[in-house]
């Protein structure tokens, strides 16, 4: 099967590439020769993890080399506590004791964390050198490795600490993805079917069709949900960049509630695309209230999950501590926490919440966990 290339064109940015198919790692270092701004790269540098690394550097850096550049890498622990200040200050350290240059380059080799936290190094060193994404799940193949937030965490919460940087190219190999557990799996399914529901009728209907062919891993179907994810994420972000006009906040669906689980189930408790699923069924009960959601979109985002893989979590918090977390997350404003809620399927609205319409429904959403028992 022919890899399929999505062009990437964000206004005031480079256009870049994302090529998608099952043999696209053997040709990175091909791809990157025919870039204007990488081709005479002294060298570059593969930012990758202890998890990834031994499964693909060595073929990342032979691609590398064999289109002749010179290829240096770093290994950073596994997980979200490398998206650390401390992690990239020796990042930034280890790129200076390399002598790397504002005409080298990162090539970030793994998942969110990887991409997340090379993007940032990349975009502050020396002031900012390219960088490449080279994802290794389905969760960065479908969001984190397009459109150009980077960032680290603190320990007051996720992503607190980043910039705006896009990538030169994305290579997106789905062959990487047969190394996959189901939990991993179904965490990039939970930002695909969220990208269905802010999108459209058709990328909606067309994942209830394909929902078993996606979970089961079909090629084919693989394919077509990564590039529909990647259009559907590459158009928001070219109208908003940098977050600032409000279209680009239909991403968080999901996340406000989702990060407050992360965060005080323990990071790394439940995957991200796991709470993210949780958080896209308690929005769009919060928007029969808010936004006049229909309870059959609730019922049809319901089957959705369910058929992926994502069922509700068997986990709750006390209200009133899932709500001071809300309130530490970045999105909120003046105090008021805001949610992501569909009116319709690809018709979505941004609310600002007050705090006791949150409390109401979260002690519906832990009374339903304590039923449930």
């Amino acid at each position: 099967m022919p890899a399929t290339k999505i062009v990437v064109n964000i206004p005031g940015e480079t256009p870049y590439d994302v090529r998608i198919g099952a043999t696209v790692l053997a040709g990175l270092g091909a791809s990157l020769k025919k870039l204007p701004a990488l081709s005479a790269a002294p060298r570059l540098l593969v930012l990758t993890d202890a998890n990834v690394g031994p499964l693909y550097l060595d073929a990342a850096a032979s691609s590398l080399k064999e289109a002749g550049f010179r290829v240096s890498h770093i290994t950073v622990p596994a997980g979200e506590e490398a998206k650390s200040l401390a992690v990239a200050g020796e990042v930034w350290n280890a790129m200076a004791a390399l002598s790397l240059t504002r005409d080298c380059a990162v090539v970030a080799l793994g998942g969110g964390v990887v991409g997340d936290l090379a993007g940032f190094v990349a975009s502050t060193y020396m002031r900012g050198i390219p960088f490449v994404q080279v994802p290794t799940t389905l969760l960065a193949m479908v969001d984190s490795s397009v459109g150009g937030k980077t960032g680290v965490n603190l320990e007051a919460g996720k992503n607190l600490v980043g910039t705006f940087k896009q990538p030169a190219y994305v290579c997106a190999c789905i062959s990487v993805l047969d190394t996959l557990d189901e939990r991993e799996w179904a965490c990039g399914c939970a930002e695909i079917a969220k990208a269905s529901v802010i999108d459209s009728d058709e990328f909606f209907f067309w994942m209830m069709d394909h929902a078993e062919a996606l979970r089961g891993r079909d090629p084919i179907a693989v394919t077509e949900a990564i590039a529909r994810s990647v259009v559907f994420k590459a158009n928001v972000v070219a109208e908003d960049k940098t977050e600032s006009r409000g279209v680009r906040e239909c991403l968080n669906y999901g996340h406000t509630l989702g990060h407050a689980v992360e965060a005080l189930a323990g990071y790394g408790t439940f995957s991200h695309g796991a709470a993210v699923a949780e958080g896209m069924r308690f929005a769009a009960r919060l928007g029969v209230e808010v936004a006049g959601t229909s309870e059959e979109l609730v019922a049809a985002q319901d089957e959705l999950l369910d058929a992926l893989g994502l069922p509700a979590l068997a986990w709750s918090a006390p209200p009133e501590e899932m709500l001071a977390a809300m309130k530490r997350d970045k999105k909120t404003r003046a105090g008021a926490v805001r949610f992501v809620v569909p009116r319709d399927i690809g018709d979505w609205e941004l609310v600002s919440v007050p705090d006791d319409v949150i409390l109401a429904h979260l002690r519906a959403w832990e009374a339903g966990k304590e039923a449930a028992q």
